[in-house]
C-alpha cells in the first residue's frame, strides 16, 4: 500500500508533517480531512529500489536507539502532550533511518485508532514483548506516562549493564583473536625460514623442534583448510545455535565455561528478577508476567524453568515450586522469593534481588580483567617459551658444534 506524505495544519493553525497510508492520494486526504486537517501538501512517497532496501538491511536499530526514544517519549507524554505528537517529535530526533520510519507508521497507527501497544506490537524484533506488555499495562491502568517512564529507566539500567559486560569480554576476545592471526602468520612465514637451517645441517632434532616444524608445513601447505576449518567451526555453531537441540546445548555449556560461566549465571539472573519486577510493578500478572521473561531470558536452560513456573503458578502453587529444584537458581533466590510470597511484597524482594545481583555483576566485571590477564599472559608464555625450546636452542647447539 502506497505511503504519502503530508504537511498539514490542524484545528489551532499548527502545521503538522508525517506519514499515512492509503490506497489512493485521494483516501489519504479523506482519511486526513475524518481527523479535522486541512491539507496543505499530500505527496506519495517513491517506492524503494532494490538497492535501497537491501541497504535498508545494515541500518539495525539498536538498543541505544531503544533507550533514547523510550526516554523522550516518557518525557513528552508526562508533559501532556498527546501521543501521536510524542511520537512524530520522538520519531524526527531519532538517529536511526529505520527507527525514524517505524515510530511514524506507529504514530499513524495511533492516530487511526490502534492502541500503542498494539502498534508497537508490529515490530515485535524491535519492541519485544516485555516492552508491549508494560506499555499495555500502563494503557489498562490508565497510568501511561508513569509506566513510559519507569520502563526508560529500566531499558537505561539494562543497556548500562550490557555495555559493561560487553566491553569486558571485548578485550580477552579481542587478544585471543590477535594471537591466533599472529600464530598463524609466523606458522607460515616466519618459522620455515628458521627451521630450514636445522633441516638443511642433518643434525637429530629435539621432539619439540619435529612438531613445531610438522604444525609450520601442515600451515603453510594447508592454510586453507585451517581457514575453512575456522570458519565451518563458526558457523556451524551458528547453524546448531538456531536449532532446539543445538540451542539448549550450548546454552547448557555457557552456564559452565570457566571463569565467564558464573558471570553469565549471574546476568541471566538479573535480568529475570529485573524483567519480573519491572512487570509486576506494572500491573501485569504474575503468569503473564512469567510467561513474557520466559521469551526475554535469552537462555534456553532458564527459558524452560521458566515454562514451567508458568504452569505451577497458573494451577495455584508458588513460584519456587520449580526452582527450589534447578540448580541455576541460587537458593538465596529461592528463598527469597519465597518469603516475598509469603508476606506479598514480591516486587520488592525482586527488586532487592536486582540490585543485588547488579553489584556482583559489576564487581566480576572490574575483576575479569585481572583475571583474565595472568591467564593470557601464561598463554604467552608458554607460546615463546616453546618456540625458544624448539627453534633457538637447537640452532644455539648448532652453532656450538661448528
Amino acid at each position: 500500500m502506497p505511503i504519502y506524505s503530508y504537511k498539514v495544519k490542524d484545528s489551532r493553525g499548527t502545521v503538522l508533517e508525517g506519514a499515512v497510508e492509503a490506497e489512493n492520494e485521494a483516501q489519504a486526504a479523506d482519511v486526513l480531512r475524518e481527523h479535522g486537517y486541512h491539507t496543505l501538501s499530500l505527496t506519495e512517497r517513491d517506492a524503494p529500489t532494490l538497492a535501497t532496501r537491501q541497504f535498508t538491511l545494515f541500518r539495525r536499530v539498536t538498543a541505544k536507539d531503544i533507550v533514547v526514544f523510550s526516554r523522550q517519549l516518557s518525557v513528552m507524554i508526562s508533559a501532556s502532550v498527546s501521543i501521536v505528537r510524542a511520537l512524530r517529535t520522538a520519531a524526527r530526533q531519532t538517529a536511526s533511518p529505520k527507527l525514524h520510519e517505524m515510530v511514524l507508521d506507529v504514530a499513524n497507527e495511533v492516530e487511526g485508532g490502534v492502541r500503542l501497544s498494539d502498534a508497537f506490537n508490529k515490530y515485535p524484533h524491535v519492541f519485544d514483548t516485555f516492552y508491549v506488555n508494560l506499555v499495555r499495562s500502563g494503557e489498562t491502568s490508565g497510568k501511561l506516562d508513569e509506566v513510559l517512564q519507569y520502563l526508560a529507566d529500566q531499558e537505561e539500567k539494562d543497556y548500562d549493564l550490557r555495555q559493561r559486560v560487553r566491553g569486558a569480554m571485548t578485550y580477552p576476545a579481542f587478544v585471543m583473536a590477535m594471537l591466533f592471526l599472529v600464530g598463524t602468520i609466523m606458522m607460515i612465514f616466519v618459522v620455515p625460514k628458521l627451521t630450514d637451517v636445522l633441516r638443511e645441517s642433518g643434525a637429530t632434532l629435539p621432539l619439540t623442534t619435529r612438531m613445531l616444524i610438522g604444525v609450520s608445513d601442515f600451515f603453510k601447505n594447508f592454510w586453507y583448510l585451517v581457514i575453512g576449518g575456522v570458519l565451518a567451526l563458526f558457523f556451524g555453531i551458528r547453524a546448531a545455535y538456531h536449532t532446539p537441540a543445538g540451542k539448549r546445548k550450548i546454552d547448557y555449556l555457557i552456564l559452565h565455561v570457566p571463569i565467564f560461566g558464573p558471570l553469565f549465571r549471574r546476568i541471566y539472573i538479573t535480568r529475570i528478577t529485573h524483567s519480573l519486577a519491572t512487570l509486576i510493578g506494572g500491573g501485569v500478572d504474575m503468569v503473564t508476567s512469567l510467561k513474557v521473561v520466559s521469551g526475554v531470558v535469552g537462555n534456553e536452560t532458564y527459558r524452560e524453568g521458566l515454562v514451567k513456573t508458568v504452569q505451577e503458578v497458573a494451577a495455584g502453587n508458588s513460584m519456587t515450586t520449580v526452582w527450589k529444584n534447578r540448580k541455576e537458581i541460587p537458593d538465596m533466590v529461592t528463598q527469597m522469593i519465597a518469603v516475598g510470597e509469603e508476606t506479598g511484597r514480591l516486587q520488592q524482594v525482586l527488586a532487592r534481588l536486582t540490585e543485588f545481583y547488579t553489584r556482583e555483576i559489576n564487581a566480576s566485571v572490574a575483576n575479569l580483567s585481572t583475571a583474565i590477564e595472568p591467564i593470557i599472559m601464561v598463554i604467552m608464555g608458554l607460546a615463546v617459551g616453546s618456540l625458544v625450546a624448539a627453534i633457538i636452542l637447537p640452532m644455539y647447539t648448532l652453532a656450538q658444534q661448528m
